[in-house]
């Protein structure tokens, strides 16, 4: 018998149909001879809508009444599983994140799991039920009080119980039939792959590539936990995360380049007239960091010979932007930069692959795919298996498109499908 841990999506649960869909599949599961626990997000575009109706009442929602809105969304999917499961003639019982024991930092809005304590979810499976857990939240270790882990936490939730629980395998399920070497909805003709490593994955989700969670991946790093992204609109086999899918003995032949991701949620902060003294660079970095902002790209210039400053760049999430223009603003006096220029109307676009490590060539023929379709590049970062660029917003599309010409990573039929969601 094998401990599977399962997570449907948004759009896997989104309506009652589909819901009773996902319910079958659990079942089947279970009939298979296995102990299933499954996670949860939301029903479709809940979350979002539940945030806009949030920001509708309040410009600057209290992150722990935020909180406790947008888990409602999770709890409602897993009342209405269990409810469908029991329907099919299957014991289910659903539990919240803090009663299935994901314990947090008290963090409202991006709280970081410390420990997992699944003890009533290990008693439901000793009694013969199928455990269903709401995603994205959990129970602050300080303040007792509810968080959520941050978009995309679900994924998180299911790694971290399935990691708890000893599992055999955790499958994500979602709205197309694995990760593919581009998003389906800007490249038609991307292909699926078969099994990808954790760096390469984390670099992608890092990235901005959706279909699974940056620390998700990393969890399953860290406990070698196999994970299988899979669609539950099909039957058909996913795509398996693993430590080392190219090792002896394996059909598979280590690509040069293994996808492009792309991500439009990034703004850039520009930081004018910095004096090129020791320690500036690292007072604002500073400031930024104890805003708890993460910075993604940095550039800075060299510095004017006539005017001794530098413009110091760097990219950001742009929920954050807000909160990060405000802190710096109020440093200017201590550092006496001249200016700030903000601009979120960027995107970043990557090219990730573990096998360009030891292929020379691979920078030059991205930027020159990227001339020959007209985009700019204005930032540029790298990694030993990645290559990151900022582009204007306008030229996402064509640079995806046009990296993913350049290293064949078309597929010789259209193979990719999205079931549904709405990309939201």
């Amino acid at each position: 018998m094998a401990l599977v841990v399962q997570k449907y999506g948004g759009s896997s649960v989104a309506d009652a149909s589909c819901i009773k869909r996902v319910a079958q599949r659990i079942v089947a599961t279970k009939k298979a001879g296995n102990d299933v626990v499954v996670i949860v997000s939301a029903m479709g575009d809940t979350t979002d809508e539940l945030l806009d109706l949030a920001e509708q009442v309040s410009p600057l929602p209290p992150g722990r009444e935020l909180d406790m809105l947008l888990t409602s969304g999770e709890r409602i999917s897993m009342a209405l599983l269990a409810m469908a499961i029991a329907n099919l003639g299957h014991e289910a019982r659903s539990f919240t994140g803090s009663q299935a024991g994901v314990i947090t930092d008290s963090t409202h809005g991006k709280a970081r799991i410390i420990d997992v304590t699944p003890s009533r979810i290990r008693e439901a499976l000793d009694r013969g039920h199928i455990a269903i857990v709401a995603g994205f939240q959990g129970v602050s270790q300080d303040t007792k009080d509810i968080t959520t882990l941050g978009r995309g936490g679900s994924d998180t939730t299911a790694v971290a119980l399935a990691a708890a629980l000893q599992a055999d395998v955790c499958e994500i399920y979602t709205d197309v039939d694995g990760i593919f070497t581009a998003d389906p909805r800007i490249v038609s003709a991307a292909r699926k792959i078969p099994k990808i490593s954790y760096d390469e994955m984390m670099e992608m989700a890092a990235c901005g590539a959706k279909i699974l969670h940056l620390r998700c991946v990393e969890y399953a790093r860290r406990f070698d936990l196999p994970i299988h992204v899979r669609s539950s609109f099909s039957t058909k086999e996913g795509t398996w995360v693993v430590s080392d899918p190219y090792t002896e003995g394996t059909e598979m032949e280590q690509p040069i380049i293994s996808g492009v991701a792309h991500d439009r949620s990034e703004a850039k902060i520009t930081v004018v007239g910095v004096p090129d003294k020791v320690g500036e660079a690292a007072a604002i970095f500073k400031t930024l960091a104890d805003a708890e902002i993460n910075i993604d790209m940095i550039v800075q210039n060299v510095s004017a010979a006539a005017t001794g400053r530098t413009d110091i760049s760097f990219t950001l999430p742009t929920a954050d932007s807000s909160t990060a223009l405000t802190a710096l603003k109020k440093i200017q006096g201590d550092i006496a930069y001249e200016s700030l220029l903000f601009d979120d109307q960027i995107g970043k676009v990557s090219l990730i692959g573990a096998g360009m490590r030891s292929h020379p060539g691979v920078t030059a023929t991205f930027f020159a795919a990227l001339a020959d379709a007209g985009v700019n590049i204005e930032m540029i970062s790298t990694s030993e298996i990645r290559i990151s660029v900022i582009v204007g917003q306008d030229g996402v599309d064509a640079a995806v498109a046009a990296a993913h010409r350049a290293f064949d990573l078309d597929a010789d039929q259209v193979e990719a499908v999205v079931y549904g969601g709405t990309g939201r």
